[in-house]
């Protein structure tokens, strides 16, 4: 339980006003009675000398006339008076009848009576047997005209005494109870203006602990208190300042770390993880907070948790690539850097750089440098073949034989030159080079032209190329000459893999604010296997009768290109047996 200082000053000024009463009312009462039994004690003496006065006048035999005189003398002092003999034989007591005097006990060795042989005057507090109630005795030494030795003795009952000091300490007692009363309204006062201060500052302080770091503490006074205020007031201006510069370089992180493209994650010595930055969670297709969790429960990856282990184990630098099955493998390249203070490791951070597009694209290269190699060497190793055997005579010696070679040097002189010309356009679709002129196009007419060139080897085949679906086709926005390269790639491929009297369609439909425009052969179709990978550099389905046919293999990746670059999508549509439907969207003029 707590107590409020308010209640913890009031009762230490309460603890300490008891505590002064009470001395206060010891000292009193003891000093009252004190004083009233000296006083006491000091009128009785003196009644007592005057007793004696009073004693030698009226006595002259102590026997006979020591009654009468007590009882004279006790009427006008109001106190017991007692008149021993010198060897302590009791002839004269105001209390008692002269009849029962013989009765009392000897008084020779009451305190009183030997303290005034001894000293000339006693004096004793002591309860009476004969009347009995506490008395105060007061002695001292007779002695008659005749030269009859004795004590005189007053005693005053203590009653009175009693009473007095009675009076005197419940007056105290009220008194003091009265000053508690008062103490405590006083107190409470007291204490609550004292504390006012402390929980104005309690308050603020409260306040400035939950974040409000802006509030200060009004100084009112000098003292202590006010001293504890302004020292409060510096230190909640040098927080806040604190607090501005935390939240600026936290800000300042937390936006460098969100505009990381590789993943970040920093972990203490046991593997959980204390940080991470939202590539990281992107990386490891992670929706949900990751901090505070352990690696082995966010990413089951044997490869990531041995390359933790082995961090920690030797606690020095570390790159390491990875494979990680993350729906599609992904190749990361891992940055580990240990964290140390004073020689113990306290953590590890961790650098996540996907380099899966980097390996991609080097097999595209080398992909793509096998490609060009085996399509270069085939057209060269035919025509250095031929003008071998041509310097060899076959020039001279059969003219025929050597005009064949000759067309079959030409032949291959042509496909080594469309594969040069479709290596330069598809390098510079691919560099961003190429720049179209568009511009609202027929494309009925386009279709048309690009049909025209390939007529001569549709005919040979004896298929159809249909045209008529395009009549009311819609202005579209294009450049001429890259549609006509479209259509003439898309035409071409659709007569080179239909059979023999086959047909070749041109379709168009209304896609909102596109045109979608397709090339429909009545060929075999292509495998679902290959569908992902026909617009791939040199790809082909059936690649024996593509080299046949004089294809490049790179017509269908400068079609999706030439179509990207206008803004448009390519795909295509195929049944194995059923024949082949490729198309592209443009956007209307």
């Amino acid at each position: 339980m707590r107590f409020r200082i308010q209640w913890k000053l009031m009762a230490s000024y309460l603890v300490l006003v008891l505590f002064i009463g009470g001395v206060f009312f010891a000292y009193l009462s003891y000093t009252l009675d004190t004083h009233l039994a000296d006083e006491i004690r000091e009128n009785l003496s003196s009644e007592t000398r005057l007793a004696r006065l009073i004693a030698l006048r009226d006595i002259g035999d102590m026997g006979r006339d020591a009654p009468r005189t007590a009882a004279a003398i006790s009427g006008e002092i109001r106190a017991r008076v007692t008149i021993i003999l010198a060897d302590g034989r009791v002839v004269g007591d105001s209390d008692v009848p002269p009849s029962q005097l013989e009765g009392l006990e000897n008084h020779l060795q009451r305190p009183e009576v030997q303290a005034a042989l001894k000293n000339g005057t006693g004096s004793a507090i002591r309860y009476s047997a004969t009347l009995k109630t506490p008395m105060l005795y007061t002695a001292i030494p007779l002695r008659t005209a005749a030269g009859e030795k004795g004590i005189l003795r007053l005693a005053l009952p203590l009653t009175s005494l009693e009473k007095a000091k009675a009076s005197i300490r419940t007056l105290l007692a009220a008194s003091l109870l009265l000053g508690l009363v008062i103490a405590l309204v006083l107190s409470y006062i007291l204490s609550r203006v004292t504390s006012r201060s402390l929980r104005t500052i309690t308050t603020l302080a409260t306040q400035i602990g939950s974040g409000e770091f802006s509030r200060r503490i009004p100084v009112t006074t000098r003292d202590e208190v006010g001293e504890l205020a302004r020292v409060m007031n510096d230190m909640s201006a040098r927080i806040e300042s604190h607090m501005e510069q935390i939240s600026a370089e936290k800000s300042r992180l937390d936006t460098i770390l969100r505009g990381m493209g590789e993943g970040l994650m920093v972990s203490d010595a046991r593997g959980q993880i204390t940080l991470v930055n939202p590539a990281f969670l992107e990386l490891f297709a992670l929706t949900e907070n990751v901090e505070g969790r352990y690696i082995i429960e966010i990413a089951r990856h044997p490869a990531l948790h041995d390359a933790f282990r082995s961090i920690v184990a030797s606690g020095s630098e570390r790159l390491e690539e990875l494979t990680l099955g993350l729906g599609d493998e992904r190749n990361v390249l891992t940055h580990w850097v240990p964290l140390t203070e004073e020689g113990e490791l306290q953590g590890v951070v961790a650098v996540f750089h996907d380099i899966t597009d980097i390996k991609k694209l080097e097999k595209i290269r080398r992909d793509f440098v096998a490609n060009v190699s085996h399509e270069l060497r085939t057209p060269v190793t035919v025509i250095k073949g031929y003008a071998e055997a041509l310097i060899a005579g076959a020039l001279e010696s059969d003219p025929a034989r050597a005009r064949r070679f000759i067309e079959i040097i030409y032949s291959h002189s042509e496909r080594l030159a469309n594969l040069i010309g479709d290596l330069l356009t598809l390098s510079q679709l691919e560099s961003g080079t190429l720049r179209l002129e568009l511009t609202g196009v027929n494309l009925e007419r386009v279709a048309r032209h690009a049909a025209e060139l390939l007529e001569q080897k549709a005919a040979a085949k004896e298929i159809a190329v249909d045209c008529s679906r395009l009549t009311a086709a819609p202005i579209i926005l294009a450049d001429p000459g890259r549609l006509e390269q479209v259509l003439i790639n898309l035409l071409d491929n659709a007569i080179k893999y239909s059979p023999p009297g086959g047909s070749v369609s041109l379709l168009v439909s209304d896609e909102g604010p596109l045109v979608k425009v397709g090339v429909k052969d009545t060929g075999m179709g292509i495998p679902p296997t290959d569908l992902a990978r026909i617009f791939e550099r040199f790809y082909r389905v059936d690649a024996a009768r593509s080299r046949e046919e004089g294809g490049t293999g790179l017509g269908l990746s400068i079609v999706k290109h030439i179509v990207q670059l206008h803004g448009g999508t390519v795909g295509v549509e195929s049944e194995h047996g059923k024949g082949s439907t490729f198309w592209f969207t443009l956007k209307k003029a």
